[in-house]
């Protein structure tokens, strides 16, 4: 999971160094998110169909080979185009990652702990954000931020040789089931929104959080960047927590609208700091709390719900409403502060906290009148 995203976190950690050395303007640099998200996002569907009828061994092997193409052609960039094709081309591996390892987790995994390792995989994520923000942005400052991006393809073609060696054979294809039952299908259609509103919004809190604490709170730029690492760690404690307590059957389905309830909270907490400005610290550890933990929540519940040999598609298809969230909200919320300001901003965030909160309501009861 660390790697399938660490095109993206290192373009972000090493920005400033890509955009003298390849003289790219800054919307360049931000079109890299675009691109790597909405390829992901188109890519889902069809990474989710493949993971299903190879295996998730195959496609994990796969998965960490493209994320090594992916960030050496990053490496030998020298302008725009190479940048964006490169970063479009890592939008396979971010298409494959939950796909594959959910399938994982399900072959290997007891039923009673996939809800906590679900949620330690989850926060891969977080830990490639580190590995790209410290170690390697340290790397950058001594051999270049081309050294640092090509040491970060060779530990990612590594990790292919690992898991070719480490991960159990694929076992024979299972059939997916043509027309799955009716709750199962609702239920994954029902997260797929609600990853998309979820991705909005969290999306926006990551773009622009740094940004709202050194522009509008005054902070200086290591207290705003802290602000996103404080994120980071509560999304990483979030994430193992809730999903481990989502594991017991029948918990699960509920937890989505409760936590889009609490990443609410956040979001109006951020838009209150501009009167009380130590609310930002507490918002930043609310939005990894609640918004950055409910996607592994409905990662378990993906798993938990899917029809046999549909995990794949499943999980594929809710992912895809995420990545296309993470896509579409940084421009919706960049243009309305530019034209308003932030609070406005995070009253927009907090309004699609509250869509998803809604979406997901309905989960539970459905879940149940299925279940009798």
């Amino acid at each position: 999971m660390a790697f399938s995203m660490m095109q993206l976190f290192l373009i972000g950690a090493l920005g400033p160094r890509l955009v003298g050395e390849l003289s790219i303007s800054r919307t360049v640099l931000g079109l890299t998110t675009t691109a790597g998200f909405g390829a992901a996002a188109l890519l889902s569907p069809v990474a989710g169909r493949l993971v299903d009828r190879v295996g998730p061994r195959r496609c994990l092997v796969a998965l960490l080979l493209l994320a090594g193409v992916s960030l050496a052609l990053i490496g030998a960039a020298t302008g725009a185009a190479v940048l964006l094709a490169a970063v479009a081309l890592g939008g396979l591996p971010q298409a494959l990652a939950n796909p594959a390892t959910n399938k994982v987790i399900l072959a290997v995994v007891p039923a009673e702990r996939r809800g906590g390792i679900t949620g330690l995989k989850q926060s891969g994520v977080q830990f490639g954000a580190f590995l790209a923000g410290l170690p390697l942005s340290l790397l950058a400052a001594g051999a270049g931020w081309r050294g640092a991006v090509w040491t970060a393809a060779g530990a990612a073609a590594l990790a292919a040789v690992w898991a070719a060696l480490t991960l159990p054979p694929d076992a024979p294809t299972t059939a997916p089931t043509r027309c799955p039952a009716s709750s199962s299908r609702d239920v994954t259609k029902r997260l797929a929104v609600f990853s998309l509103l979820l991705g909005c919004g969290i999306a926006s809190v990551n773009t622009y959080l740094a940004l709202y604490g050194s522009q509008r709170l005054g902070f200086p730029p290591t207290a705003a960047g802290a602000l996103v690492a404080v994120l980071g760690v509560a999304g990483i404690g979030g994430r193992v927590g809730w999903s481990r307590a989502a594991g017991p059957p029948g918990r699960a389905e509920a937890m989505p609208a409760l936590l889009a309830a609490g990443a609410v909270g956040a979001a109006l907490l951020l838009a209150a700091a501009v009167l009380a400005h130590p609310l930002v610290w507490v918002a930043a550890i609310a939005v990894g709390s609640f918004a950055v933990s409910a996607n592994a929540v409905s990662m378990v519940l993906v798993m938990q719900r899917a029809a046999p040999g549909r995990a794949g598609q499943d999980s594929a298809l809710v992912s895809a409403g995420f990545f296309a969230g993470f896509a579409v909200g940084p421009p919706l919320f960049g243009a309305l502060v530019s034209a308003s300001g932030y609070v406005p901003g995070w009253l927009l965030v907090a309004a699609e906290f509250v869509a998803a909160a809604m979406v997901a309501v309905p989960l539970m009861p459905r879940c149940r009148r299925g279940a009798e």
